[in-house]
């Protein structure tokens, strides 16, 4: 089978490998679309934390099912699939209480282990979240990108008619954003790019501000009718963004760091307490925020068309992934398919 591997940074191939092995609580799954996250664009530039190479990229993954293991009792040959790529122990603290998303010891396929840029890939039976008939490839391979987005929200408890301030208009950001505005929230999206800005205005329909402008927190007020956002979900993974975001809330609101900052963060103490912020961070994805994704695709309330603006050939994309994925300002998402 073809398979497509990242041997260190800045060096990525293509290579033959034998047809993996199927242990007895897996199937083997015939990889029909894959995801672009920028996890594969960040570990093919070295800058991943807690990676090891060589590894086969891609955790965004939709396939069908080809082969049974010994022991599975649900999947049959035939179904399409959309997997979780979080591996959990079942044994830490975290997995007792169901937080599977969070486990102690996870692991996921594309980062930890071998992902889907290859043709065909074992994976566990648990992992498999079956897809109906209505939902194609393309947008099963973008399930796991909206279901991190989806247990954002689901922390935040973003309520009907809630004011919901989303920065960072990335496709995570994208997809929280039509996520809280399927629950009905007032959502505003704010981002530095005059393009992304844009963006979401065609494809959401909502107020797209600069955060870099002088008069930002009055155009946020004047959005919101006057006052303050309830809920702010960060999406940027930028320090002087989320370290301003408490004070984008309204007192008793609350914030969600989504994106992911690597160093320390300095809050303002004082505007922390007198607001009563709740200060909520969001990690991963679990079953339940895959279903709800399902749900509101099959609902027509969110689209792979919110966020993917590329697809891509897997027989040839890895030709020329410096320049078109990595390098690629234009890319919003991309979708690798699979003949």
């Amino acid at each position: 089978m073809k398979t497509l591997i990242c041997n260190e940074p800045f060096a990525i191939e293509y290579v033959e490998r034998d047809m993996p092995a199927v242990a007895a609580n897996e199937v083997l799954l015939k990889v029909k679309a894959v995801g672009i996250c920028g996890t594969d664009i960040h570990a093919y530039a070295g800058r991943q934390p807690f990676f090891s190479y060589p590894r086969v990229l891609g955790h965004e993954i939709c396939g069908e099912v080809v082969e049974l293991g010994a022991d599975c009792k649900e999947a049959q040959v035939g179904d399409r699939c959309s997997v979780i790529p979080c591996i959990p122990c079942g044994e830490c603290p975290a997995c007792e209480d169901g937080k599977t998303n969070c486990c102690e010891n996870v692991s996921l396929y594309g980062v930890h282990q071998d992902g889907g840029f290859t043709e065909f890939l074992s994976v566990l039976e648990d992992n498999l979240i079956k897809l109906p008939a209505t939902i194609t490839p393309s947008q099963g391979a973008l399930i796991e990108c909206f279901g991190i987005s989806a247990h954002a929200v689901r922390r935040a408890e973003v309520k009907a008619g809630e004011r919901v301030l989303q920065i960072g208009a990335g496709p995570i950001g994208i997809a929280a954003a039509a996520i809280a505005k399927a629950n009905g929230a007032q959502v505003v999206v704010a981002d530095v790019s005059q393009a992304r800005r844009q963006h979401i205005e065609n494809v959401l329909g909502v107020p797209a501000l600069d955060p870099l402008a002088d008069d930002y927190e009055s155009q946020l007020k004047e959005a919101f009718g006057g006052r303050l956002a309830c809920t702010v979900m960060d999406a940027t993974g930028n320090k002087q963004s989320m370290s301003r975001s408490i004070e984008l809330i309204r007192h008793g609101g609350k914030v969600v760091f989504i994106g992911l900052y690597i160093g320390d963060l300095v809050l303002d103490d004082p505007t922390f307490h007198k607001k009563e912020t709740t200060l909520l961070s969001s990690r991963n994805a679990t079953r339940e925020d895959f279903q709800r994704v399902i749900e509101l695709m099959e609902q027509g309330l969110i689209s792979e068309d919110i966020m993917k603006n590329q697809d891509y050939d897997f027989a040839t994309f890895g030709n020329n992934y410096k320049e078109d994925v990595v390098e690629n300002k234009s890319l919003i998402k991309g979708v690798i398919n699979f003949s």
